[in-house]
């Protein structure tokens, strides 16, 4: 390395979360940070995300809790003076920061070098007019396009280029404001909406039926360049690649294809002089295999932490290596201790990304996709087939605990080709259901213009399904069993399927000798041999890849994917108890399935099972690693929700007993108890009948609470204030609590909220802390504004706090 090192770094973090914005710019700041760390040089971040690991104290020498925005980020240089500044590893938010910074001379002035790629290669990105000017210079073809600086420009250009048309936003993230435009009044509004956000919008032809292909480049400063992942979308064109299933590496891709498009993405990498990671986004038309370059994101990315996890290759820990000078070369493979970070990972599985919406939280919100992202978060399977892997997505995704084949049934007898070709985030479920209903794969490919390939994959698994309708009967067969197994069919959906219970697949299949193996990911494909932590389970298998580890061990289960409610904050907490345990001496096993998390970076535990967070695969797993127990509490809901049903199955968990936490996720557990404590609270009642309901709101007097029990950030909870929303409540709640009872109770209206966060030793509190809620209650914790330590409270009131709790 002959580039002098800067000995102080400003790393801009990527602020709140939001949609396009999430945890996976914790894990790609957090890597650049260890990667400064490890070579002596002094951090300085800026971040006021609190939930976030990189704002820990561990990682960053400095962390500023303050907006990424370029005024206070100015006076942070003013008082730290750092040398250099990373503007890749927060997302928009941060690149647009560090572009502001650098056009108003202040990096200039305070002598700060921008590290990796320059502020004029990402300018060549992110504003649409000069990006297709740099691809023309070398011949890589663009959508044919013209930006606008207004929507009578926009207007003017459509005509032009001819409808359809697709708009696009400069310097935005996650597809913000863009989408397809059928005609002139679509465009106008469109573009209407767009000038709120930016001075400038690209509107471009419509490529539709196009296939979307991504790859992942890293570039050094001696030119060297490696693709280290490429992605196939399974949506065509269109919808966003945050709002698509996205499969790796490519499936449909002929060996000339994917050989031409990577030879592309090279050549634009290095004429736009990008130093570290970047991502470049593909159109190609599979009728003529012409082929367009649509995007290149000179920062990281969503897709990029999915490239990291999907391959086993720390992309965001290369990079900032990449920044502060090194070649690939000089760098190691830090997975398998063998190789050089110069070496293109080869992929021995398929890997299946699967968004999760969370749409049903919104009333009148449409659920059409595009390309625009509505998606919260999302999930990576991993298998030896598409459909081992897409069938554990489904799961994962928390929508269908049946996978594929056991989606929702409202599609039968409904208008299922409407239902194909205006997507929505149930269309993977309609897909199935519009085989099952007689449509060949030709009809549906003219619909969706999804691959054939995929289509027949989709139509296998029916296939199977049906096989299993036959009823119990068919278990018998051994050769079946394995083949659904291997298809990614769950022991929960056989027993639906074939009307038996689980435990008798589950007996069924342990006779017949049909486990699960654990296989490693090693970036070679197993061309090497390695020692490899990072880890995934199998039908596609004769024997485990690696032996269980030798000293004691606990298993901690993950948070999953992201939703409104359950977000980086438990990706935290998983972090901290990993390294609590090490420190403490003890194996540290992690089961998760989020790629956006810190937590499933291969160096936080000492074993990353890449999987899911349900009671077949923990046991599986528990099996296998015989650990001294499993920790729940850090992951939310998710794992709680499996509290009781890992009890009942043996394990051991460790911390408050499963029954403890029964008794305050059931909601007449909990009521009851305060009666039983003394403690006071509103007038309450089980709900068993919608009668019962309404004769207890006339007693009580509205407003009344409808609450179910075990879920997640309030969900499907209300308080209503006549017999007609009461009925509305009544009927919402008994679709997510069937299991578990819902209590009805009096709602205090012009109340205060305070909530106490404690830690508790067998039953003692160790350590509070009380917040006080800006707006009454009523107000979700999650939507409140909160004040620590609280302002308007008596000091009687906190003491009564404590003694409760």
């Amino acid at each position: 390395m002959s580039e002098e090192k800067p000995k102080s770094v400003l790393v801009l973090g990527s602020a709140a979360l939001k949609i396009g914005e999430a945890g996976e710019f914790d894990y790609s700041g957090s890597q650049a940070i260890k990667a400064l760390r490890d070579d002596g040089i002094r951090t300085i971040l800026v971040n006021p995300n609190i939930a976030t690991i990189q704002t820990s104290e561990r990682l960053a020498d400095e962390v500023y809790f303050l907006p990424v925005d370029p005024h206070f980020v100015q006076q942070v240089i003013e008082k730290e003076r750092p040398e250099g500044i990373l503007l890749g590893f927060g997302g928009q938010t941060a690149l647009n920061c560090g572009l502001e910074l650098a056009r108003k001379g202040i990096l200039a002035a305070y002598g700060i070098r921008v590290l990796g790629t320059p502020v004029t290669a990402i300018e060549d990105t992110e504003d649409r007019g000069l990006f297709v000017q740099r691809l023309n210079d070398i011949g890589v073809r663009v959508p044919r396009s013209a930006t606008a600086q207004s929507a009578g420009d926009a207007m003017e250009i459509a005509a032009r280029i001819g409808y359809p048309v697709m708009l696009r936003i400069a310097y935005a993230l996650g597809g913000l404001g863009s989408g397809i435009c059928a005609g002139p009044e679509e465009l106008q509004r469109r573009a209407k909406q767009a000038f709120k956000y930016a001075s400038q919008v690209l509107v471009e032809e419509a490529l539709t039926g196009w296939k979307e292909v991504e790859y992942e480049v890293v570039r050094d400063r001696h030119d060297n360049c490696v693709t280290v992942c490429n992605m196939e979308n399974f949506d065509p064109l269109g919808i966003h690649t945050g709002e698509s299933i996205v499969v790796a590496p490519s499936q449909t891709l002929t060996n000339e294809e994917y050989h031409r498009l990577r030879r592309v993405a090279i050549r634009v990498v290095r004429h736009l002089g990008i130093i570290g990671e970047c991502n470049i986004q593909f159109a190609l038309d599979p009728r003529s295999e012409a082929c367009r370059v649509i995007e290149v994101n000179a920062r990281l990315s969503r897709s990029s932490a999915l490239a990291s996890k999907a391959t086993g290759y720390p992309l965001a820990y290369v990079a900032a290596k990449l920044a502060v000078g090194y070649g690939l070369p000089e760098l190691a493979n830090a997975m398998t201790g063998v190789t050089q970070a110069c070496f293109e990972p080869a992929l021995d599985y398929v890997v299946v990304k699967m968004p999760r919406w969370d749409l049903k939280k919104f009333s009148r919100v449409s659920t059409r996709i595009g390309s625009g992202m509505k998606s919260v978060g999302e999930v990576m399977a991993i298998g030896r087939s598409f459909e081992e892997a897409l069938q554990k997505a489904i799961r994962m995704v928390d929508v269908g605990a049946m996978g594929l084949a056991g989606g929702p049934e409202r599609w039968e007898g409904e208008d299922v080709e409407r239902a194909l070709t205006e997507p929505t985030p149930e269309r993977i479920f309609v897909l199935e259901k519009a085989l099952r209903c007689g449509l060949s794969i030709e009809r549906i490919h003219e619909l969706t213009h999804i691959d054939r390939w995929f289509l027949h994959k989709v139509a296998r698994i029916s296939r199977i399904a049906e096989q299993l309708r036959e009823g119990p009967d068919v278990l018998d067969s051994r050769d079946l069993l394995l083949v659904a197994k291997q298809a990614g069919f769950s022991d929960q959906q056989i027993a639906a399927l074939c009307d038996t219970d689980v435990q008798a697949v589950t007996d069924r299949r342990a006779r017949a000798r049909i486990v699960p193996c654990v296989k490693q990911i090693d970036t070679l494909a197993a061309e090497y041999p390695a020692r490899s932590n990072y880890l995934y389970l199998t039908y596609h298998g004769v024997e485990d890849d690696c032996e269980r580890a030798k000293s004691p061990s606990v298993i901690v289960l993950g948070s999953g994917t992201y939703r409104i409610g359950s977000s980086v904050e438990f990706d935290w907490c998983c972090v901290n108890a990993a390294h609590a345990l090490r420190a403490l001496g003890f194996t540290t096993i992690l089961i998760n399935h989020n790629p956006e998390t810190v937590s499933t970076d291969y160096n936080e535990c000492d074993a990353l099972y890449f999987e899911e967070l349900s009671l077949e695969t923990v046991l599986e797993i528990y099996k296998k690693e015989q650990p001294v127990g499993v920790i729940i509490s850090m992951g939310g809901q998710t794992p709680n929700n499996l509290a009781l049903d890992l009890h009942a199955a043996g394990v051991r968990v460790l911390g408050t007993s499963p029954v403890s936490i029964d008794q305050a996720e059931d909601r007449h557990k909990f009521s009851r108890l305060l009666d039983q404590l003394g403690v006071g609270q509103p007038a309450w009642k089980e709900l068993t009948t919608v009668d019962e309901a309404l004769a207890f709101a006339k007693e009580v007097g509205y407003p009344v609470l409808v609450r179910p029990s075990y879920v997640l950030s309030g969900a499907a909870m209300g308080v209503a204030t006549t017999d007609a929303e009461l009925l509305k409540f009544v009927e919402r709640t008994s679709h997510v609590s069937r299991r578990y009872p819902v209590v009805i109770s009096k709602f205090i209206e012009h109340a205060k909220e305070l909530e106490l966060d404690g830690v508790a030793c067998e039953g003692r509190l160790v350590l509070t802390a009380i917040s006080e809620h800006v707006e009454n209650a009523g107000v979700h914790s999650g939507d409140a504004t909160l004040v620590y330590p609280p302002q308007r409270t008596y000091l009687e009131t906190m003491r009564r706090i404590k003694k409760i709790g």
